[in-house]
């Protein structure tokens, strides 16, 4: 596997893929691609829209039953009527409310499994992108998306989307009774419902802007919070002395996003003042020719009470329309950020008519291997072979491309010229998964999650017996150690294993490895970080994982290579030399060279 460093350099020479910008193969438009995460969840659509639309229309029967009241009931002193029409007035809102729960009940449904589904398939997506593009983006940046931006969506389609339905039948169920009582004061009415519509593309414009903006600073928060509050951070600050540095970061990028906020918070206020005045000026309109019209006898007082009544589900309904209109527009931003991730095509993948490995002899080859990082080359017509059961180490200064070897025997990258072969076949003919799950590494970078031993030690194989866990734990020297803990195996290790030495990790990372059973193993600098005690324990639990197995050994100390069947030194990407240790001391070249000065380094030590 590559280095740190290795990745870094790839990321430094991939194009970096912006927070908001758009890919440039987008499969299908916005809401068609919503439809589509939708479509599984259509019959619980229906069953909202049909809630929705039975409490609409009971909604309506109070100001209809207010008319007969004040028209009929009261002149005809007819208390019986009166009461059963208060009663009806009492039971139409009951019923519509516990439709109306039922209907909330279906959209949240529909919005968090749509969630569920996008979160997934986002994480999915993550995980088949090649290393460098997680070293170009920003930190957080991933992590904002699969949950800020996938929960904006979730919210987007249970909220937003419903209002749009909801506030749609309401007003259009209300435009056909309010015609149905007067159709005079109904054109005066609805000329007032085009007010409604003319501010909200501006509106939906900037504030798509800003929460655009706003998503992205939000990304870099969580980005320097996940860096900074990490194990490593939080030493580093310690250490450094550099926490008020970082709280005036945090308050510099807080303070940016509250200004967005806010700016956000007085785009909408001024919109909804706006609407707030057109829901005013219809119902005065109303009134003052409703009234010269009941004055002069051409309409009845109950209508004109019901036509003022039934006003307020018409133009409410058209000012949230517009304001779900311009929220909609800004949630463009959230599908955007989704989709974009979406859309990336994975740089490696299993290529038409791939096949599976079934057995494994360990046989690598390299021919002819070229590989750059953009534009910067890293190596030049390599040509390696390891038998199996052999260990081959690769040596050389840093930056010689060592790493680089490593990624492309695991397809992390593909070879820009020449071929991998394994038991000679490319491995780009291969399955992605079953030529890793014959890859063991172990790095100087020893990565734990934070859970428990047993948990860390199964990870490369999930169904391993507690026996089988044990055995592994015994033959990488751990097993020992283990056994005196309190929690036994099930210890927790704290982030990255910090609760553990580093030579403790390593053996823990030797024994997951061993467990796995890989045919083939990469020890990359699995040793470099560790002082000289644990360096020896750390060598003696790598011998049973090195026993029958192809490896490829990259070291810095090039004392821990001795043992080694071949030994290739690299520098600027070329094999300059091959041979045994005792072959390349012998010959006096660049290997001889590091040795001596590695060991001169020891001696002044």
């Amino acid at each position: 596997m590559p280095s740190l460093a290795a990745v870094r350099t790839a990321a430094a020479h991939k194009p970096r893929l912006e927070p908001n910008e758009r890919p440039k193969k987008v499969e299908r438009t916005t809401l068609a691609r919503i439809a589509r995460y939708g479509r599984p969840y259509a019959r619980h659509a229906a069953g909202a829209v049909g809630l929705i639309l039975g409490a609409s229309l009971l909604n309506l029967a109070p100001p209809l039953l207010i008319k007969r009241i004040v028209d009929r009931a009261i002149p005809e002193a007819d208390v019986r009527q009166l009461l059963v029409l208060c009663a009806l007035m009492v039971a139409g809102p009951l019923v519509a409310g516990v439709l109306g729960v039922g209907q909330r009940y279906l959209s949240s449904l529909i919005g968090e499994r749509m969630m569920f589904d996008l979160r997934v398939d986002l994480f999915k997506q993550l995980q088949k992108q090649p290393m460098g593009y997680f070293a170009s983006t920003r930190p957080g940046e991933p992590l904002s998306r699969v949950l800020n931006d996938v929960q904006g969506v979730g919210q987007t389609v249970s909220k937003t989307l419903t209002e749009v339905v909801q506030n749609a039948i309401v007003l259009l169920s209300t435009a056909v009774a309010i015609v149905w009582l007067d159709w005079r004061l109904a054109l005066v009415s609805l000329c007032m419902l085009p007010l409604f519509i003319a501010p909200t593309r501006r509106v939906g414009k900037k504030r798509k802007a800003l929460k655009r903006k706003a998503q992205e600073r939000m990304g870099e928060l969580t980005g320097m919070l996940s860096e900074t509050l990490s194990i490593s951070g939080v030493l580093l600050l310690k250490t450094f002395g550099t926490a008020k540095r970082e709280r005036k970061r945090l308050e510099a990028k807080s303070r940016e996003l509250m200004e967005l906020s806010l700016e956000q918070t007085l785009v909408g206020r001024w919109f909804q003042m706006l609407l707030g005045l057109f829901e005013t000026l219809g119902p005065a309109m109303v009134f003052a020719v409703g009234g010269y019209l009941v004055i002069e006898g051409h309409a009845a007082l109950g209508t004109l009470v019901a036509f003022v009544t039934l006003l307020r589900r018409l133009y409410p309904p058209a000012s949230a329309l517009a304001g779900v209109h311009v929220d909609l527009v800004t949630s463009y931003a959230y599908f955007d950020r989704v989709f974009s991730v979406l859309d990336l095509e994975p740089a490696i993948r299993d290529l038409p008519g791939a096949r599976k490995l079934e057995s494994v002899e360990g046989d690598v080859r390299f021919e002819g291997v070229s590989f750059a990082y953009g534009e910067q080359p890293t190596l030049a017509d390599v040509d390696l072979h390891v038998k199996p059961g052999q260990t081959i180490a690769l040596v050389g200064p840093s930056g010689a491309g060592k790493s680089t070897v490593s990624a492309l025997l695991a397809r992390l990258y593909e070879p820009t010229k020449g071929r991998v072969l394994l038991d000679g076949q490319d491995i780009r003919g291969l399955k992605l998964k079953s030529l890793r799950s014959q890859i063991g590494v172990v790095t100087q970078e020893t990565y734990l999650f934070h859970g428990t031993l047993l948990e860390n030690l199964r990870y490369g194989r999930p169904d391993a017996t507690d026996e089988e866990v044990v055995a592994a734990a015994r033959a990488a020297q751990i097993h020992d150690f283990i056994s005196q803990l309190p929690g036994g195996y099930q210890t927790v290790v704290g982030e990255r294993g910090t609760r553990l030495s580093g030579g403790e990790r390593q053996r823990v990372a030797i024994a997951r490895a061993v467990l796995k059973n890989p045919r083939i193993l990469i020890l990359d600098e699995a040793t470099s970080a560790l002082d000289s005690q644990n360096e020896a324990l750390v060598q003696k639990a790598l011998q049973p994982l090195l026993r029958g197995r192809t490896c490829l050994v990259i070291a810095h100390r090039l004392s821990t290579v001795r043992e080694a069947d071949q030994i290739a030194v690299l520098e600027k990407g070329r094999v300059v030399e091959r041979g045994t240790f005792d072959e390349l001391l012998t010959q006096g070249g660049l290997f001889a060279a590091l040795y001596h000065e590695q060991f001169r380094e020891l001696r002044a030590a």
